[in-house]
């Protein structure tokens, strides 16, 4: 096979994968991530106990190990998971890990004379969140969070090693039909830069125009 004809089948095969698993598995990144971030910041001692244990867990352990103990070890105890549900609830739950502290830290970053005028002006506690804080948190939130997208989008080749067929399931598998190795792995390496190239170009865009007129 030539390099371009190593190109079609990676992306014919793998890339739809791929996407699937990075968009699935983002939006249980930022879903947990937001509710522990929030978690965090509970008058409720029980609360913010159980976010700190999960953030803990989540980012003193390794991707590839919860990957591996997900898939192979919830079996034993009679839940089995296929390779894509095992992989989306791998990766959210370690990039939600992460994104809570980016939440946490956002919010933390919100002057506090504008947590001052919104209870000036009579807000509830939960008008001030919605209205004044997150808002201006998410800005602020927006490099950090683009950040874990990019890794997130990154760390879906370790799949291949449950069995899930994404780009990097194919280039193996490639690899070891043809054996052209060096071909496959530069043609591995030019599609994930093509892919992760639009999230960053992406995620600038949106910081750019969220920022527009506020500074």
């Amino acid at each position: 096979m030539n390099f371009w004809e190593i190109v079609v089948f990676l992306v014919r095969e793998g890339v739809g994968v791929t996407i699937a698993l990075t968009i699935l598995s983002a939006i249980v990144a930022l879903v947990l991530g937001f509710a522990a971030g929030l978690a965090k910041r509970s008058p409720y001692a029980v609360v913010r106990g159980i976010a700190h244990i999960y953030v803990e867990v989540f980012r003193g352990t390794s991707l590839l190990v919860q990957l591996f103990w997900i898939y192979f070890v919830l079996p034993m105890f009679g839940l089995t998971l296929s390779a894509m549900t095992a992989a989306v609830v791998a990766i959210g739950l370690n990039f939600g890990a992460y994104v809570s502290e980016v939440v946490r830290s956002g919010i933390e970053s919100v002057p506090e004379g504008q947590l001052e005028a919104s209870v000036a002006l009579n807000l509830s506690k939960r008008q001030r969140m919605r209205r004044v804080v997150l808002p201006q948190a998410f800005i602020l939130m927006l490099p950090n969070l683009g950040n874990q997208l990019i890794e997130l989008f990154k760390s879906t080749s370790l799949v291949s090693l449950i069995t899930l067929t994404d780009l990097t399931y194919q280039a193996n598998l490639l690899n070891g039909s043809t054996l052209e190795t060096t071909k496959i792995y530069t043609a591995l390496l030019l599609i994930y830069f093509v892919l992760a190239w639009p999230l960053t170009k992406g995620m600038q865009l949106l910081e750019r125009k969220l920022t527009e007129g506020r500074y």
